[in-house]
C-alpha cells in the first residue's frame, strides 16, 4: 500500500472515530438519568449487604426510597445508630433513635429434652420437612426441626444449630430478618437487644401434650403471670408472652417458672 493510501485509511478512521465519539457524547447527554445527590451520599452510607432487611431490593434501592421520602433514616437495620445519624444529616431531618432489635428462636426442645417419633433421613431444610406428616421427626411440631434452613439464610454468621435447635448470636445479629422468614414454624422472632428474659417455647398444646412431646416446653400453667408484679407477661393459647414494654427484667417468671422455659 502506498504512503498516500495509508494517509487516507488513517484519515477515515479519525475521522469516523471523531463522529461516532460525537453520537455518544450527544446520545448520553440526551438520555442521561439525574442522579439525586443526597441518593448517591445516603448509598456511600449504607453498609451495601443487600441483605433485603430493610424490605426494600437493596441498598441502592433503599438509598432512592430515603432520598425520595418514602424510607425512615434509620431503615437499614444493618448500618446501626451512627449511620442512621448521618443519614439524617444528610436529609437534614431529626434523627429518629430505634432500639435495636435481635432474633431470637422461640425453642428450647434440644436433643436431650424432646422426645422424637421415628429417625428420619432426607433433605436438611427445614421448609421440605415441613411439608411431611407431622413435621419432621420431633414429638413437638411447634419447635425447631433443627435442619438448618435459617443458617443458610443468614448473611451474617449469626445463627447455628446447637444441640439440634437453632441459636441465635446476638452480637452477631443485625435483625436484617432473613432467617425469620425462612423458619417454616415462625419460631423465631425479633426481641430487644437490651431485654434479659424470653419465653423459649413455641407451642400451642395444653400442658400434659406439652409434657410428653418435650420436657422444655411451656405448660401455660399461669404462675409467671401470678408472680410478675408489672403485669408484663400472659398466657395466650397455651403458651407465655412477655411484653417488652412493660418488663422490667426483674426475673421472677424465670425464677418461678417450673419448666424453666424462660431464660
Amino acid at each position: 500500500m502506498s504512503i498516500e493510501g495509508i494517509i487516507v485509511a488513517t484519515l477515515i478512521v479519525g475521522v469516523t472515530g471523531l463522529i461516532i465519539g460525537l453520537l455518544l457524547g450527544l446520545a448520553g447527554e440526551k438520555f442521561k438519568v439525574e442522579v439525586d445527590e443526597k441518593e448517591l451520599q445516603i448509598r456511600d452510607l449504607l453498609p451495601g449487604n443487600n441483605c433485603g432487611g430493610c424490605g426494600f431490593a437493596g441498598c441502592d434501592a433503599l438509598a432512592k426510597a430515603i432520598a425520595g421520602g418514602e424510607a425512615p433514616t434509620n431503615a437499614c437495620p444493618v448500618a446501626g445508630a451512627e449511620q442512621a445519624k448521618l443519614i439524617s444529616e444528610v436529609m437534614g431531618v431529626e434523627n429518629e433513635e430505634k432500639e435495636k432489635q435481635v432474633a431470637f428462636v422461640k425453642c428450647a426442645g434440644t436433643c436431650d429434652k424432646t422426645n422424637v417419633k421415628y429417625n428420619y433421613y432426607g433433605i436438611a431444610d427445614c421448609k421440605k420437612v415441613a411439608l411431611i406428616p407431622g413435621k419432621g421427626d420431633k414429638m413437638c411440631s411447634y419447635g425447631c426441626m433443627g435442619y438448618g434452613s435459617c443458617i443458610k439464610a443468614c448473611s451474617f454468621d449469626a445463627i447455628h444449630v446447637v444441640n439440634g435447635i437453632a441459636v441465635v448470636d446476638k452480637e452477631k445479629c443485625v435483625a436484617c430478618g432473613k432467617c425469620i422468614k425462612e423458619c417454616p414454624n415462625n419460631l423465631i422472632e425479633f426481641v430487644p437487644y437490651k431485654s434479659e428474659y424470653r419465653v423459649r417455647c413455641n407451642s400451642k398444646d395444653k400442658g400434659k401434650e406439652v409434657k410428653l412431646a418435650c420436657k422444655a416446653g411451656c405448660i401455660g400453667c399461669m404462675i409467671c403471670v401470678k408472680n410478675c408484679e408489672d403485669d408484663a407477661i400472659s398466657v395466650v393459647d397455651n403458651i407465655a408472652h412477655i411484653d417488652y414494654n412493660k418488663c422490667t427484667n426483674c426475673g421472677k417468671c424465670a425464677e418461678k417458672c417450673p419448666v424453666k422455659v424462660i431464660v
